[in-house]
């Protein structure tokens, strides 16, 4: 038997006596492979005499089956891309004249089939527009004369107001794409949310912004540039975990750049990102840290006597907890000097406290920087909405929910309105930019106690639910208000923006490392700026999951939840199967139905994509820090 498969993104030719198995899909099973092609570009050389020589020697072979007594059926299986139709033919033992006749009919269709792929892959290659600046930074999609006007801008605000502007990001825990109601949410998911709004309504609102797929792979990689595989903080450091290095150790962190650039670098809430000496904020380039290590679930479960009972009435058990557990109290620390221990959370009702004591923070802070002589960069990182959510008794009930979740959503946009204040009174709301996000999507282990995703999966996952997230860019003057965009953002992208406001030159990163953020200030200032980042990768520990570009996504493994809810406690990462998971995120962006790479011409573009990230972890090998 000989069987022949074109595809898109790959081509077969097996020679075999015996019969093969072919799936449903029409990918051969247990057969050699000739050609593995996953950017038709780089593989095949875009030749169309290749694909020539490849028919020529197939037409050979089978022409010369009937003297060699080859007597198996001839199988010839194509399944091309959307531009023509799968066939399957069968043909039964003929005569050499026969066989000749059918031949050269396989060669015309062959040779057609050649030449649409060749035409295919010459309009595929012009679908990727980024372009490589340096070797050890992502590619990036170049828009000089958007990145010219933005500088100019910039360049005026600079002589107006004779320092370097401020930069302030707002970043909320667990915290739904549409929770807002900017984002379908507000009062239709049970918590208004004007001040959030109105955020967006005189701003950007980004409806494909990105983050990792849980809260210590996100933030470390705002702080890095750097994707978490690449640092080792591929997950939170948990009670007990004994790690082999301080994943900071060599890596240079942006506070660290922005301070030596003049600025006031503060961190005011949750961390999450290491509670050792030499992982904590003001260790690793902050000037000052106000604030809690741990996610409010951890804090909150020694004190819980209703979700933890277990643990909160054995004073045996919550004494071997505490030997090995997360802080429990407020820090207070400073870059090279003390780090003082504040208020304790010995119950729900401090817990449930504890935003207004960051919020109160940060806007006294807020007064003090803009009265001084610095710019200042402030990441204000809320302990709301993670669970175990507790409700502020101003707030509690006022949700129109009523639900603790809800609640606390409110009471987070509360804190958004009184710092945006802050910020107005204090003269500086035109020489500052704001960023509100959140580190991932709902966590739905903890439902109801949770946010809302209108896209399939949630925290922990890669689906849209898990990693798709809101995301404001907000500065009075400088981005034209009702901006709207889906172009592509990753959070990681605030590392490059942050430099570029701050002045300082890439240059400055060590050339040993491989940098993933790209500068979109270009994107964000610009009044109908376009991003500048082609592809968003998604990562699960040291698993390459799936990779989006414009409105296509490709998932080579996926997290299957194995019951409602259950998107981290009950799930699996599995492979997709035979060929990875295609989906048009304009048509399904609940990732339902698959189109397929016989569906879709990008698919070789997308996979050579994916193929080049990869490429880009031999010379740059991740870090493992025993995670």
């Amino acid at each position: 038997m000989i069987v022949v498969v074109l595809e898109l993104h790959r081509l077969e030719i097996v020679l075999s006596r015996q019969p093969k198995t072919i799936s449903d899909s029409g990918s051969l099973i247990g057969g050699a492979m000739f050609h593995m092609i996953p950017a038709a570009v780089e593989e095949m050389g875009n030749s169309l005499a290749h694909y020539v020589w490849l028919a020529a020697r197939f037409i050979l072979f089978l022409a010369l089956e009937p003297f060699l007594n080859w007597h198996h059926p001839v199988a010839t299986i194509i399944y091309p891309t959307s531009a023509f139709l799968v066939s399957t033919q069968a043909l039964p033992e003929y005569g050499s004249r026969q066989m000749t006749r059918h031949c050269l009919f396989l060669l015309l269709s062959i040779w057609g089939t050649a030449c649409l792929l060749a035409q295919e892959t010459h309009e595929v290659a012009k679908f990727d527009r980024s372009v490589k600046f340096a070797e050890n930074f992502e590619a990036a999609i170049p828009r000089p004369e958007q990145e010219n006007l933005v500088a100019e801008k910039l360049a005026t605000l600079r002589e107006t107001t004779g320092r370097k502007p401020n930069i302030l990001w707002l970043l909320v825990d667990d915290m739904g794409f549409g929770d807002p109601g900017c984002y379908g949410g507000g009062s239709l998911a049970g918590a208004s949310t004007p001040n959030i709004d109105k955020l967006a309504a005189e701003g950007l609102k980004l409806t494909s912004c990105y983050s990792q797929q849980t809260c210590t792979p996100t933030r470390s990689a705002i702080l890095t540039g750097r994707l978490p595989v690449r640092t080792g903080l591929v997950r939170p450091i948990l009670a007990g975990d004994k790690i082999t290095a301080n994943p900071w150790a060599d890596e240079v962190s942006l506070p660290r750049l922005l301070s030596e650039a003049g600025y006031f670098t503060l961190l005011t809430g949750k961390w999450h990102v290491g509670e050792s000496e030499g992982m904590r904020p003001h260790d690793i380039g902050f000037d000052e840290y106000y604030g809690y290590y741990p996610a409010q679930k951890e804090i909150s479960q020694r004190v819980d006597v209703r979700r933890f009972p277990g643990l909160v009435l054995n004073p045996e058990r919550l004494a071997a907890f505490e030997a090995v557990g997360p802080a429990d109290h407020l820090t207070h620390g400073f870059k090279g000097g003390e780090t003082n221990k504040l208020e304790q959370i010995t119950s729900t009702d401090d817990m449930a406290k504890a935003d207004q004591v960051l919020a109160d923070f940060t806007i006294k802070r807020i007064k003090e920087l803009a009265a001084g002589d610095k710019p200042f960069f402030i990441e204000h990182c809320f302990m709301k909405v993670h669970c175990d959510n507790f409700a502020h008794p101003d707030y509690a009930g006022k949700s129109e929910a009523k639900y603790p979740y809800k609640d606390g959503v409110h009471e987070v946009d509360a804190h958004v309105g009184t710092i945006f204040k802050a910020l107005d009174e204090a003269g500086v709301l035109e020489n500052t930019l704001v960023f509100f996000t959140s580190d991932n999507g709902p966590q739905m282990d903890g439902w109801p106690d949770a946010g809302f995703t209108p896209f399939r999966g949630a925290k922990g996952t890669t689906w849209e639910g898990g990693v798709r997230v809101p995301g404001i860019a907000y500065w009075k003057g400088m981005i034209a208000p009702g901006r709207t965009s889906d172009d592509l953002f990753d959070l990681m992208d605030l590392f490059g923006v942050a430099l570029n406001l701050a002045g300082v030159s890439s240059d400055k990163l060590p050339a040993d490392k491989f940098y993933d953020f790209i500068d979109q200030t270009s994107f964000l200032l610009a009044d109908n700026g376009k991003s500048n980042r082609e592809a968003v990768f998604f990562w699960w520990g040291k698993e390459l999951m799936a990779c989006r570009m414009k409105e296509y996504k490709v998932h080579l493994k996926v997290i299957l939840a194995e019951a409602p809810h259950m998107h981290i406690d009950l799930a699996t990462i599995r492979d997709v199967g035979l060929a990875p998971w295609f989906f048009n995120l304009y048509l399904d962006p609940k990732e339902e139905m698959t189109v397929g790479h016989r569906l879709d011409p990008w698919m070789a573009t997308v996979t050579g994509k994916l193929k080049s990230h990869g490429a880009t972890f031999g010379k740059y090998p991740p870090k493992n820090i025993g995670l």
